[in-house]
């Protein structure tokens, strides 16, 4: 718990800072582990994570997995509630994975679906991945949700998840992970590269 404290601390205080120096606003996804979501004191957290970095809360999102929030889903609908209400994005990551029941994405309000990297990695040549990946992407529009197509490593998952109507693209292919300062000149290489 105190590690992830620690991380959602910093993510906020890093996204609020690279605002802060002209960097495009992004998003800035932060994984929740089981202890930390199911703590009494969970929505507390992340709204003085959001208070004391002065982060806009539209700029954090926060990744649950399915596992999570299997049990007591009485409790769980009303925790994100709760964070919907203070403004933040939720995700339900490595969907797919776990116990993906279609009820939980009925009543649980989530922005996004991030399809689990073990579909992406062989879409190419593996038909069940392919077939599991276009269901999900359709279920997940039928919803209203946008989805994320994680491990991303190669042009040619690009192409196939661009053909298959895929959202937003995630994974080495555009980026390996990267120290805090050459974030920043990778940030502004990429506006370079837009304008």
């Amino acid at each position: 718990v105190p590690i992830g404290q620690w991380v959602l601390d910093t993510a906020c205080t890093a996204a609020k800072k690279w605002q802060d120096i002209g960097l495009p606003k992004i998003r800035i996804c932060v994984n929740i582990s089981a202890r930390q979501f199911h703590a009494d004191n969970f929505v507390s957290t992340i709204k003085n994570a959001i208070e004391m970095s002065k982060l806009d809360p539209k700029w954090l999102e926060l990744e649950i997995t399915e596992g999570m929030v299997i049990e007591n889903t009485d409790s769980v609908v009303t925790k994100l509630n709760q964070l919907k209400a203070l403004g933040v994005f939720l995700s339900i990551d490595d969907f797919g994975t776990g116990y993906s029941s279609l009820a939980y994405l009925k009543r649980f309000p989530v922005d996004n679906l991030k399809i689990d990297q073990s579909f992406i990695r062989n879409i190419h040549e593996d038909h069940d991945d392919s077939a599991i990946t276009d269901a999900v992407i359709r279920l997940g529009h039928s919803l209203g949700l946008t989805i994320v197509g994680e491990g991303v490593e190669t042009e040619e998952h690009v192409k196939i998840l661009t053909e298959k109507g895929c959202d937003i693209f995630q994974g080495y292919h555009f980026c390996r992970p990267i120290a805090f300062d050459d974030f920043v000149e990778f940030q502004k290489d990429q506006q370079k590269n837009i304008l």
